[in-house]
């Protein structure tokens, strides 16, 4: 759904996307750091967290000076014409493969199946060795939950599948690629499913692997991996999977760290900034946008820790999805500009005898779905709400809880079935032309031929809508609504 909404807003997608590089830039060398001070025995977190304690809700335990250091060096080196080596990059990329293979081998080589069903019991026996400050159950299982497969029940599930929505930012990326495919309509759908595919079984392979080798109570929070294979054994390949880390981490860092002060540098230009930020150095750098993020996503990596840089970029993108999501619901039905003999519009016939729809999208169709677009949210957030902090009400069936949810459910289906019959707009942007004489194709359906092809007997090749209108966007408006309440009230 990325694919039909990317070019729907120009200035709130820039915003949004470098909110999350800046918070991905924060969050990596956050990572950065943690990992390199586990290669080293600690040194840094006991030092800064001894003499530089923070002790303040929302922040973390201690300012990591190392990742505001790391991030303000790069962002120096960039505002100086320092751009990324494809060399580089390709090797660290062929090391990040290799080190991630070897994970999983070796995982499911000394991983445990015991560990996937470890006990209530299990937990209580080894309460020194997890935290001897708890002195209750409560307490052990509020953190460390019950034990077994899902030890955090299914609500925890989605908690962390909301926690990681981090790994599918990004593929905005494939999809402002369409002007240089050649049939995009077919092959930017097709890199984003084969990207998502991949970043699943990559993610699904590592944790499958590091609970198989390590009970799940256990495992580091700043660098599991290495402290896996040390608890396996294994402890030389503590340094290569630490080394991989780095690499993949140091990748990933300059990679996120470059396009952001290309993107303040065209809203700057564009008008939408500060114009001093659209100013070049003499190699043609965005000096100042270089230095200006580099700062804020220092001053993020110095005080937050990596567990809420990560649930900002998780709700980000969630949100950001959700925003796409109504944008097309909205644009899908807006009124069509009928003096245009080149648009043609969809011929809809009424789908129920007892609603009379137009046959073309009008102001009134036109704002009847934005009205009703606003009311299904409305509900839809409703629903989350409940589901998200009444669960326990639902589950024993008492009659407010499933009262509230059957009506804002009925309420949403009404919504999405009046939606259903309006007509649709057939118009397609401007963006949507092919660019003659370039070779270049945008991301959506060409609408308009030229002379030229239309004399040549050439058809624009056909386009790609989002299908299942008003039902897919709406189901994933309530995915992403859920998922973002499940996530904690400090991400907020």
């Amino acid at each position: 759904m990325d694919f039909f909404g990317v070019m729907l807003a120009r200035g709130s997608h820039q915003t949004h996307d470098e909110t999350l590089k800046v918070a991905g830039t924060s969050s990596v060398a956050r990572a950065w750091s943690g990992t390199f001070d586990d290669l080293v025995g600690g040194v840094m977190m006991e030092f800064f967290g001894k003499y530089t304690a923070m002790d303040l809700p929302g922040l973390a335990p201690y300012p990591d000076f190392f990742a505001a250091g790391l991030i303000l060096l790069l962002a120096g080196l960039l505002a100086f014409g320092v751009k990324e080596s494809t060399t580089v990059n390709k090797i660290f990329t062929a090391i990040n493969i290799v080190v991630l293979v070897f994970v999983v081998i070796a995982g499911f080589i000394k991983g445990d199946i015991a560990n996937w069903h470890i006990t209530l019991d299990t937990l209580l026996n080894n309460t020194d060795a997890i935290n001897p400050n708890f002195t209750s159950t409560d307490k052990l299982t509020s953190v460390f939950g019950d034990g077994g497969f899902f030890p955090y029940g299914f609500e925890g599930t989605l908690a962390g599948a909301a926690t990681c929505f981090y790994a599918f930012v990004g593929f905005d990326c494939i999809a402002t690629t369409g002007e240089e495919v050649k049939n995009p309509q077919k092959s930017i759908p097709i890199g984003i499913v084969a990207s998502l595919l991949i970043c699943f079984v990559a993610y699904f392979a590592v944790s499958a692997a590091l609970t198989l080798m390590m009970p799940y109570y256990l495992l580091s929070l700043q660098s599991p991996l290495p402290v896996a294979f040390q608890y396996v054994g294994w402890g030389p390949a503590k340094y290569v999977v630490a080394v991989g880390s780095l690499c993949a981490l140091s990748t990933s860092l300059l990679g996120s760290m470059f396009p952001m002060p290309r993107v303040l540098f065209a809203m700057a230009r564009d008008g939408l900034l500060f114009k001093s930020l659209s100013k070049v150095s003499a190699r043609g750098s965005p000096v100042v946008a270089t230095l200006s993020s580099g700062l804020v996503a220092a001053f993020m990596a110095l005080l937050f820790d990596l567990k809420a840089l990560v649930d900002m970029m998780s709700i980000g993108t969630l949100f950001a999805y959700t925003l796409v999501a109504i944008c097309i619901l909205i644009l899908r039905y807006q009124e069509g500009d009928s003096d245009n003999s080149e648009v043609r519009m969809f011929d809809t016939t009424t789908k129920c005898g007892c609603i009379k729809a137009s046959a073309h999208a009008n102001a009134k169709t036109s704002h009847r779905v934005t009205s009703l677009t606003v009311f299904c949210i409305a509900c839809v957030i409703g629903i989350c709400v409940i589901l998200a902090q009444a669960m326990d009400a639902l589950l024993e069936h008492r009659a407010w809880s499933l009262v509230c949810v059957s009506i804002l459910a009925a309420a949403v289906l009404v919504a999405v079935w009046v939606m259903w019959i309006q007509p649709q707009n057939a118009t397609k942007a401007s963006f949507m032309v092919r660019l003659e004489g370039t070779g270049l194709h945008s991301g959506r359906r060409c609408i308009r031929v030229s002379r030229r092809e239309e004399n040549e007997g050439r058809a624009c090749p056909p386009f790609s809508t989002v299908p299942c209108l008003p039902v897919l966007p709406v189901l994933s408006v309530f995915i992403n609504v859920y998922l973002m309440v499940q996530l904690g009230g400090d991400t907020w």
